[in-house]
């Protein structure tokens, strides 16, 4: 049984094909520039070279492509969009017009003049990873399951902040179910207000295989949580310190206690810390964290973490985790299967087992790493 997870970031895509036959460290494994960091680099070149630019495709990851195209604009030179490409800069398309984007019809972007530079806008390029696998061999014709994780806002109403919008939907799902699956879907239940993972199921249509989706930060979590140092501390305080946000979960032995969600450039290590202690102690507060920018707080279960006793403090995982090496509070930096860039994938075939039961057997006695394997690496293809 095969299946491909793809957890897609800020800076990297991260690529793990799992294969039931072998050791989980044994799967292939691809670390890849992020997509919206592909967008930016066309973006770019089109700058140097003072070309005119017109996107289209679909709603994608923002960030360093919306960065590039600012620049694009103030260098002087169009940036045509179509509705779908610009909404991965402000759901608000009014906004994007402000800022210089002229929104045009997929025919009026094929009828401009061919000196203008098409990009397409699209998170999950399954085409390109199925290329680069081929490359080596390696074909993605037998697949049972895809998996791909994305950061989704959600598509907040115009009068209501993307902050709260967002820390909402969060409470509501951990509310109707208490755990870090509850953040993934199969492609055909995803909310409407979920637009990013909704592009994400259009950019895969043709696949013959269900697609599961889920939110970065909570499979980040889920996927440290099968570090052996981790599993066996409960109650446990886990921090997903990614490039944009930072998420961090308290977990007891019947579930998520609380949680908080911030954006990790608003974060320096005493304010860290100091969060991640309320969050032990169950003072913290929503308005707290929401008024530094952040996405908020809540606390489920007020009884105290002490985090001086066990092997550490809190446990670690993310592209910025190096925020927390010199912490008082004794972190642990997880890593599941010995790689912590492709955490995000193992918590991606957790949710595939919980979504898609039929596949959990073998998915689960991988992830425990208790069987034994018969098939060599170099036997399976």
């Amino acid at each position: 049984m095969k299946i491909l997870t793809v957890d897609i970031g800020t800076g990297t895509q991260d690529i793990f094909l799992y294969d039931s036959r072998l050791d989980i460290e044994n799967g292939y494994k691809l670390i890849l520039p992020s997509p919206t960091m592909m967008v930016r680099r066309k973006v770019q070149e089109c700058t140097r070279r003072g070309e005119a630019i017109a996107l289209h495709g679909l709603m994608m990851g923002g960030g360093p492509s919306h960065w590039a195209v600012e620049e694009h604009l103030r260098a002087g030179y169009p940036v045509y969009a179509t509705p779908a490409a610009a909404r991965s800069f402000n759901d608000d398309l009014e906004m994007v017009r402000q800022i210089g984007i002229q929104l045009l019809s997929d025919d009026e972007i094929q009828a401009l003049p061919a000196t203008v530079r098409r990009i397409e806008m699209k998170d999950f390029d399954f085409p390109a990873i199925e290329a680069a696998f081929r490359l080596f061999g390696v074909e993605l014709t037998d697949l049972c399951a895809v998996a791909v994780a994305v950061f989704d806002h959600g598509d907040a109403p115009p009068s209501v902040s993307d902050r709260q919008f967002r820390f909402e939907y969060l409470d509501q799902r951990l509310r109707a179910e208490n755990r870090l699956s509850a953040f993934a879907y199969l492609s055909d239940r995803i909310p409407p207000i979920l637009t990013r993972l909704r592009a994400v199921a259009a950019s895969a249509q043709g696949l013959d295989v269900p697609l599961v989706v889920m939110d970065t930060a909570p499979a980040a979590v889920l996927g440290a949580l099968f570090d052996p140092m981790v599993a066996r501390r409960r109650p446990l305080l886990i921090a997903n310190v990614g490039n944009f946000h930072t998420l961090a979960f308290r977990i007891g032995e019947k579930g998520i206690e609380g949680l908080f969600e911030h954006h990790t450039g608003f974060l320096d290590l005493q304010k860290l810390e100091n969060l991640l202690i309320r969050l032990a102690e169950g003072s913290l507060r929503h308005a707290e964290v929401f008024e530094d920018m952040g996405h908020g707080a809540l606390v489920y279960e007020g009884h105290p973490i002490d985090l001086s006793t066990g092997d550490f403090g809190v446990a670690v995982t993310g592209p910025r985790r190096k925020m927390m090496k010199r912490s008082k509070l004794r972190p642990y930096f997880a890593a599941p299967f010995g790689d912590m860039m492709i955490t995000g994938c193992f918590g991606l075939l957790a949710a595939v087992a919980d979504r898609l039961p039929e596949l959990a057997g073998p998915i689960y006695e991988s992830l425990s790493g208790a069987s034994e394997r018969e098939v060599a690496p170099w036997d399976v293809e």
